[in-house]
């Protein structure tokens, strides 16, 4: 087994604090622990508990964020959670039991998107907690047995994975009409059978487009308001219709907010009215004097 690395990110909460893994912890889907009953299903939440000064555990695909009391300060213990967690991982152990025996009752749906080259495929299974794009069967090989799969289909183009849906980009040799209910099976037969949806999070290069989750400490005032009002209400909007925006960057001195947009978003013939009638005009109103324009990026 490849050497796993845990890096300790803070968080607003000044109790609260992740444990970012190099690998992916569970198959999809999110834990939270309030104590040591409640995680039977969990061993290493089990073993967390333990510590004294332990709140809550919360457990996704790639971090486990830890609540602690107010009789220690995360300055003294984080380095040995940090140990703790990093040591049990690399024992091959399970993070999360997972019920094997009663499959859980699982529905796809397939919606249209602004963008005719791609159609949303939405179910009620939480699929991931870091959205993924893939671009091609190479990326997906690398990051998404799920992705890897239906980029069989030869009209598939592009991939992207978000919490609870899955947004395809085909090529122009079909219409959506004559195959999105093969697509739609199969991706609730894959989901039934339990396999493997995110396998690695994609490795993030500076020369590309690639985005960090946007819970970074070092943003400055202003790009974290950005990204607050684009989490509250833009991203919700534009999941609905399959795509997703991303923060990238901003300049303090041309007031410049260059964003990426993905999955149905992507290319798509109504973004780039959407990006200036709406986007651009919100964040003119709600940040006077610290928005000039705002550049959108293809992902």
């Amino acid at each position: 087994m490849d050497s796993i690395t845990i890096n300790i990110q803070e968080t607003n909460n000044e109790t609260i604090i992740k444990f970012v893994s190099s690998a992916i912890l569970i198959n999809g889907g999110s834990y939270e622990y309030n104590n040591i009953d409640e995680a039977k299903n969990s061993p290493l939440a089990q073993q967390l508990f333990y510590l004294p000064f332990v709140k809550k555990v919360f457990v996704t695909a790639n971090f486990i964020a830890i609540q602690r009391y107010d009789i220690v300060e995360w300055d003294d213990v984080a380095d040995g959670v940090k140990e703790q967690i990093e040591a049990y991982i690399q024992k091959g152990d399970p993070v999360v039991i997972e019920d094997t025996e009663k499959k859980e009752p699982i529905e796809v749906y397939a919606e249209v998107t602004p963008n005719p080259s791609v159609m949303k495929f939405g179910t009620n299974k939480a699929l991931t907690q870091t959205d993924v794009e893939l671009k091609n069967i190479d990326d997906a090989s690398k990051s998404s047995p799920l992705a890897q799969e239906l980029f069989s289909f030869p009209f598939v183009k592009e991939i992207f994975i978000s919490e609870n849906y899955i947004s395809i980009m085909k090529y122009d040799m079909v219409e959506w009409n004559e195959v999105y209910h093969d697509v739609r099976a199969f991706i609730r037969n894959y989901l039934l059978d339990g396999k493997t949806i995110i396998s690695q999070l994609p490795e993030t290069k500076e020369d590309s487009n690639t985005v960090q989750i946007e819970e970074k400490v070092d943003l400055s005032d202003t790009e974290a308001k950005i990204v607050d009002i684009l989490n509250e209400y833009i991203k919700p909007a534009v999941a609905s219709d399959g795509g997703n925006i991303a923060f990238k960057s901003y300049d303090v001195d041309t007031k410049q907010v260059n964003v990426i947009l993905q999955g149905a978003c992507s290319g798509c013939p109504s973004s780039t009215i959407t990006l200036k009638n709406g986007i651009e005009t919100m964040l003119k109103e709600m940040l006077p004097n610290q928005v000039n324009e705002v550049v959108a990026i293809n992902g």
